[in-house]
């Protein structure tokens, strides 16, 4: 008689999801931005080429800054229907996708700051996930309205953020119409590569290289550095205190470039109600008096939060 074997159980394979369509066109569009860098880099630059990447850069870096991130993301001015279109369509043409896009995935970041909901905590998934790689998966892809309730209503963005690619097609055209092929390599591609490891630093470096002056629940942190390359974004740690403010650099040492130019158009009428943050708030949690209270960096703190709990990384005064 033959003995009967137990059965190997059945093992169930699921099947990864296809690619979507965005997916394809930002792993692409990222590959050929980096091998268009090269090309350039090997093809040598002249110093206009080299001033023309360098002043694309610092244009489309504070279209990032001022208007994707304090405007539509956090409401730090007011502004005109018409100036608002104009701002954003600016801000397209550094390829980081619409603003209603951008805006409503960062309230995301601030809403669940390096918690397991959190859109790019490297704490979370790591340095090259924080960076890039959230930009290129699924998760984050589609447009989300219900984030950006305030702006979704303005039909002109509503169709911006679904063409968001006229920015930047817009200004290829307009590189290739004024300096050829040169013009295009140095001024759209090796420019948005360095704007886009600009962008992304913030995400991956600013929460993990830097000090803090606020006990904020996250582990955002100021850097100088950052400051300097993003004209303003690195002072994180103060962002994340009060993050409605339309100046990160809270003292006069802090350089903070995005500021300095907004303060200019509200001089010449073209924003307003440019909020700052008050002396008492600039003075208040610091963690020299207070002590660190991010449960993410005190070792005897309460284990991070499940997910259907409050988010931990709510700010600790301001708004969004």
């Amino acid at each position: 008689m033959t003995q009967a074997r137990p059965s190997s159980p059945t093992r169930v394979v699921v099947p990864k999801p296809r690619p979507s369509v965005g997916q394809i066109f930002n792993v692409l569009g990222i590959t050929a931005i980096h091998v268009g860098t090269v090309v350039a880099i090997a093809r040598g630059a002249t110093w206009k080429l080299a001033a023309l990447a360098a002043a694309t850069y610092f244009v489309r870096m504070f279209a990032i800054t001022a208007v994707y991130h304090r405007y539509f993301s956090h409401r730090s001015y007011k502004t005109s229907r018409g100036l608002q279109f104009l701002l954003a369509l600016l801000g397209t043409t550094a390829t980081q996708k619409g603003p209603l896009w951008w805006g409503g995935t960062h309230r995301v970041h601030h809403k669940y700051s390096d918690t397991e909901r959190d859109v790019h905590s490297p704490l979370r998934r790591g340095f090259w996930y924080a960076h890039m790689g959230w930009w290129l998966g699924r998760e984050h892809e589609e447009l989300d309205l219900k984030r950006i309730p305030d702006f979704a209503g303005f039909p002109e963005l509503r169709w911006l953020d679904r063409y968001h690619v006229v920015g930047p097609i817009g200004m290829i055209a307009l590189l290739f119409a004024v300096g050829g092929y040169d013009a295009f390599l140095w001024g759209y591609v090796v420019s948005t590569c360095a704007l886009m490891h600009g962008t992304f630093t913030i995400n991956s470096l600013a929460h993990v290289f830097g000090s803090r002056r606020y006990a904020t629940t996250d582990t955002s942190r100021n850097n100088f550095w950052l400051a300097l390359i993003t004209l303003g974004e690195g002072w994180h740690n103060n962002h994340h205190h009060y993050m409605s403010s339309a100046n990160q650099g809270f003292f006069w040492w802090e350089i903070d470039v995005s500021f300095y130019i907004l303060r200019g158009m509200e001089k010449l009428g073209l924003i307003w109600d440019l909020r700052t943050a008050p002396a008492h708030v600039i003075q208040r949690n610091l963690v020299k008096e207070v002590g660190e209270r991010s449960p993410l960096l005190v070792p005897q703190a309460a284990p991070a939060a499940p997910l259907d709990a409050p988010p931990l990384g709510r700010p600790s005064l301001g708004d969004v």
